[in-house]
Formats: C-alpha cells, structure tokens, sequence
C-alpha cells in the first residue's frame, strides 16, 4: 500500500485527485496508476484502469487472478466493473469513499471470487484527499 499511497502524492503534485493504485503478481509489483483525468482529459483515466491495463499488458493476459489489487481510494463502481471484468483476485483499499465507492451503490459488482480487504492505511489516504480538496477550494 505505501507503493500505491506514492502513486497518489504523484497525482496530487500533478493536481489530480490524490488516489494511486499497483497490482502485485507473485510478491512483485508488475503494474503502477495513478488518477490522471485532467492530464489525458479522460474521465476513466482512473488510478485503477490505467494499473489494470498496465498488469494485462506486462502480464499478456486480459485475467488477473493471481494478482493484488491496492488502492488508496475504494474503486468506483467503473473501477469495480473493470475489476470484475479482470478477475483480479485480491482487493485491497485504503479509505472508504462514501459518496461513489461501489460498496454502496453496487456492492457485488467485483468477481464473486474477489477477495476485498478494506482499511490499509486509510487515515493517510484521507487526510490526502482533505487536502486536496482544501487546496482546491482556496
């Protein structure tokens, strides 16, 4: 997770929204994303989708079970689909998001047998995200 919690620091230096994401296969990170929406003017360009295209490439495959997801941000239900979609086999996220995470509106919209693991490093994510939106507003 502190991989993935880099991957985001990136994104707010670039001022994106702060969220960083790497998929790790056989205890070695194959794939690195961050939030990039602004920058490629594309509203999937999300820290999730850019890692998940990134593992399928290095990996030459369109499925990921044997791969980790981490995430700073839990993924929007987008992300979740793609995720699905992926059959990655282990989630793992930081802070919760409340208003688009899919746990809420879509809460088995990842593969029934992706593992979920929530709150890794959940307070630094936040607090990045805080941040971010403080220094937006000002």
């Amino acid at each position: 997770m502190n991989e993935a919690f880099k991957q985001a620091r990136i994104a707010f230096e670039e001022g994106e929204i702060p969220v960083g994401a790497v998929i790790v296969s056989k205890n070695r990170i194959i794939a690195k994303g961050y939030n990039q929406t602004e920058k490629l003017t594309d509203v999937t360009a999300h820290a999730e989708m850019i890692a998940i295209t990134s593992a399928a490439n290095y990996l030459g495959a369109k499925y990921l079970p044997d791969c980790r997801l981490y995430v700073t941000l839990e993924p929007c239900v987008m992300c979740a689909g793609a995720l699905f979609w992926s059959q990655i086999g282990e989630v793992y996220f930081g802070a919760a998001d409340p208003k688009r995470g899919f746990h809420l509106s879509a809460p088995n919209s990842l593969h029934p047998k992706t593992k979920v693991f929530s709150g890794i490093m959940a307070e630094e994510s936040e607090q990045l995200l805080l941040e971010f939106f403080k220094k937006l507003r000002k």
